[in-house]
């Protein structure tokens, strides 16, 4: 059986947000809405692109087909496969890196009993690797869904996973001590103003 659906349109929600798209460009320009369209095609299709939806949005947008199969083999947000209801996406680029991502990674395959690129045989989750995703001040972290969670460690990954694994809601950003980006344990300087 094929992963590749039939037919593919935008439903009434993502067709609203498509002309919301559209509206920002000029309309001699439309082919700027490519990557928000497929996003959209994305999240309607349960997180990944099937071809019907890339060719879906090549026809709207006005555009050759291998020209918006160029982008979502290009950037590692599109998935041209199924993925798991819960997908880990676990960065490896070189500050996550010297900062234990190595170590989240042996934990997230422990947990879910699979490896990157897998998923697991009930569905609900998948793993991958990805490149850097733009928090590198709270590194490591895991990116699940829209929502980053970060200054992770073996242990704390694989608590993080074990409550998505119990279904229980798990806040994102920081897991440790640290609000946003600032220092862990909070601000250490300039804490005071100095009267004079």
């Amino acid at each position: 059986m094929s992963d590749q659906k039939e037919a593919f349109v935008f439903n009434d929600e993502m067709e609203a947000k498509a002309q919301n798209y559209l509206a920002r460009y000029p309309k001699d320009r439309s082919a700027s809405a490519v990557m928000p369209f497929l996003d959209l095609a994305q999240r309607q299709n349960g997180g990944w692109l099937s071809q019907a939806g890339m060719d879906y949005v090549a026809d709207r947008l006005g555009l050759a087909p291998i020209r918006v199969y160029e982008v979502a083999t290009f950037y590692s947000m599109y998935k041209l496969k199924p993925i798991g209801k819960v997908h880990v996406q676990v960065c490896t680029t070189t500050p996550c890196w010297l900062r234990g991502s190595d170590d989240v990674v042996g934990a997230c395959k422990d947990v879910l009993g699979i490896g990157m690129g897998e998923t697991t045989e009930d569905g609900k989750f998948s793993l991958a690797e990805v490149e850097c995703l733009g928090a590198c001040v709270n590194a490591p972290l895991i990116q699940v869904g829209d929502d980053y969670y970060e200054d992770l460690d073996a242990t704390s990954a694989k608590a993080l996973l074990e409550a998505f694994k119990r279904g229980d809601e798990v806040k994102p950003g920081p897991q440790v001590d640290r609000q946003t980006s600032a220092p862990v344990g909070g601000a250490k300087t300039l804490t005071h103003v100095e009267q004079g």
